[in-house]
């Protein structure tokens, strides 16, 4: 789930919290790092348990319409199309959705209202009435049906964001990407899948992308007062008040990664922070950042600073 660009950007908003905070804890700070990715995988649960509430929510009111004084036909002989999605029917049967849920306390149970509204709009919505209106019974037909109303109208509920938001402050940035995880897990579901068909893994690799975090934050932090002189050599014709912060952050986080991560190639470093840079910084910084950093790796090939292995061998 979790590439290394996303992984940076971690890195990024922690040495941002590291340095603007009066506590210089490196172990506590490194802790919250790690945890801040971890709590990922726990809205990627959230909403994997939202899509089987939603089912179970349409399935009570069915069952409670069929109680009226004064029941109609269609109460009584309810459409279930949507109710036994075999798409939902199987992550509802998963019992590894199960235990994440109960193992990281991960329930709507408390949120009825939210999920009721998430399931009106679904009702009301075209995606809803072609589907229920059609007479092809696939297995394909209901896995679109499931990615285009969570791409449609879940993914960007504006409700469903402030949830989150209130809930953790970890999830701010984070809901697109687990958004991502959900559609890729539906579009990636078969029928012949076993009943407990694995999940997406937060990591690629666990133990190296980790080895990778913790090292570029702290050596970022290791590294600062070099880092700083470095750049300060650089933009002597600048005011330093009117260099963002973020710039000059992810300045230090890439010569870092240039002079301190042998195996990564420089082109790598330089992409993926003028990348970042697009997002989290002004306008102008993709240019400025570009710049200063192009004549940096200059002056390091020139002073032999660049000491590169194997796929990372500079060009």
């Amino acid at each position: 789930m979790l590439n290394r660009r996303y992984l940076r950007v971690k890195v990024m908003q922690a040495l941002y919290a590291f340095f603007q905070s009066d506590n210089r804890d490196l172990n506590k700070s490194e802790k919250e790092l790690l945890t801040s990715i971890e709590k990922i995988y726990d809205l990627y649960i959230y909403l994997l348990v939202l899509l089987i509430e939603i089912r179970d929510q349409a399935e009570r009111i069915s069952e409670e319409a069929k109680n009226k004084r004064l029941p109609t036909q269609s109460d009584l002989n309810p459409n279930k199309l949507f109710i036994d999605n075999a798409v939902v029917v199987q992550l509802a049967n998963n019992p590894r959705i199960k235990r994440e849920a109960v193992n990281r306390k991960i329930t709507w149970q408390t949120d009825d209202e939210l999920v009721r509204k998430i399931l009106n709009i679904i009702k009301g919505s075209d995606e809803y009435a072609t589907y229920m209106k059609t007479e092809e019974r696939s297995y394909d037909v209901e896995r679109q049906f499931m990615a285009d109303i969570y791409k449609n109208l879940i993914a960007d509920y504006e409700l469903l964001e402030h949830y989150f938001e209130e809930k953790s402050i970890y999830w701010v940035d984070d809901l697109r990407l687990a958004n991502n995880g959900i559609i890729k897990t539906i579009e990636g579901l078969n029928a012949s899948l076993p009943a407990d068909f694995a999940l997406m893994d937060l990591y690629k690799d666990e133990e190296e992308d980790k080895q990778f975090v913790i090292e570029l934050f702290r050596k970022t932090i290791l590294n600062e007062k070099e880092s700083e002189k470095i750049i300060s050599e650089k933009t002597k014709n600048w005011e330093v008040e009117r260099i963002a912060m973020m710039d000059i952050l992810l300045m230090k986080m890439s010569i870092t990664e240039i002079l301190h991560f042998q195996s990564i190639p420089v082109k790598v470093s330089l992409n993926e922070y003028i990348e970042i840079s697009k997002l989290y910084s002004s306008p102008k910084s993709k240019i400025f950042i570009n710049g200063i950093l192009d004549k940096l790796v200059g002056d390091f090939r020139r002073d032999n600073k660049l000491a590169k292995t194997g796929r990372g061998l500079v060009e």
